[in-house]
């Protein structure tokens, strides 16, 4: 059952659309759901541009899109309407749209807190419409609780982005002092993991190119950047970056490389973690046996977190500790933002103005 509309809200909104995998990406009009008696409705106000959009938009990935498509998970917005079952909500809070919309709560995974597993996900921005738009609805349970008066463009990117290292760097398991590196360090999502890293008491070793990304890792508080571009054997220079023990005590792959997944591998130290977040697509991750074995080096995967990570990585940005890197267009510049991100030229994260 869906809840009638408050004649407070219109009855259609601002969105970019796609019809089919790699089309046409169209500012229209469409229409303003009505939330299901269990969800919220929230005026997105900001929403966070991620490389797992592009994803959706090529239909990369082996699992179904919702088509046609209203791309965006990190969406920044006011609760306006919500379901007649929901609880510990009120018009008026602050609250965010994430990658995981809604989960079961009652299978194995949900049980054991592993909510992005759950078979039964409903996915924002992929299995159903997300946050480019002005208007979207959320589960009320899986909804992000954001305090009051937040700067709502600059949190955006933390409700995927930040929350997603965060859960990756708590998966790594490292102690204070230990040395990680970050593959795709001055992207939306390593932008945001240097900073978690050094909250956390980490250093960090920074893989990307350029010098603007170099700049900007510099800003962030980063150790050491290598710059892959010019780096002729890049596995004995983060060795040397880490103290010649062998290389990163935990390795971060946030790019879309296949490449770099397999070469840190090599750089990974002996008992290290290496945790995979970033998919490209068909890739494989390549380690010999022998020194997968002799070095006893664990090769994880990490997706987005639960509600307790997306608590836990919000109360970082409040107190202080993270500052995401943005940079804020109107909506209708979506098509170019995918455009640069598929070349490799975003600099920090790409947050839009649904209002713009």
């Amino acid at each position: 059952m869906t809840e009638k509309l408050p004649s407070s809200i219109p009855l259609t909104q601002r969105a970019v659309i796609f019809k089919k995998h790699s089309g046409k990406l169209e500012l229209k009009s469409i229409e303003v759901q009505s939330p299901k008696a269990n969800e919220l409705l929230i005026n997105v106000k900001f929403s966070g541009v991620c490389h797992s959009d592009l994803h959706a938009w090529k239909g990369d990935w082996p699992t179904k899109t919702k088509l046609p498509l209203v791309g965006g998970h990190e969406g920044a917005g006011i609760v306006v309407a919500m379901g007649a079952s929901v609880r510990g909500w009120k018009i008026g809070d602050y609250a965010g749209i994430k990658w995981l919309n809604s989960c079961c709560m009652s299978c194995e995974q949900c049980e054991l807190s592993n909510e992005p597993n759950c078979a039964y996900a409903d996915i924002s921005g992929f299995t159903r419409d997300g946050s480019f738009q002005q208007y979207a609805t959320a589960d009320a349970v899986q909804a992000a609780r954001i305090p009051p008066g937040t700067n709502l463009a600059e949190v955006s990117p933390v409700l995927c982005a930040g929350i997603t290292v965060f859960k990756a760097l708590k998966t790594a398991n490292l102690t204070a002092g230990n040395w990680v590196a970050i593959s795709g360090a001055c992207g939306g999502l390593g932008s945001m993991a240097i900073q978690y890293a050094k909250a956390m008491g980490y250093s960090v070793v920074g893989i990307d190119s350029g010098a603007e990304k170099e700049h900007l890792f510099n800003d962030l508080g980063g150790d050491v950047f290598l710059d892959f571009s010019k780096s002729e054997n890049l596995v004995p220079e983060v060795v040397s970056a880490t103290g010649g023990g062998g290389g990163a005590h935990g390795v971060l792959n946030l790019s879309a490389s296949e490449n770099a997944i397999n070469t840190s591998v090599r750089f990974c130290r002996a008992n290290g973690v290496i945790v995979l977040v970033g998919i490209p697509s068909g890739a494989t991750c390549v380690s010999e046996v022998f020194d997968h074995v002799v070095k006893s080096i664990k090769i994880v995967g990490s997706s987005v977190g639960n509600r307790a990570d997306t608590r836990e990585a919000l109360d970082f940005y409040s107190r202080g500790l993270i500052r995401p890197a943005i940079k804020v267009a109107g909506l209708s510049q979506v098509p170019q933002i995918f455009k640069k991100m598929d070349n490799g030229e975003i600099v920090g994260r790409c947050v839009v103005n649904t209002g713009e």
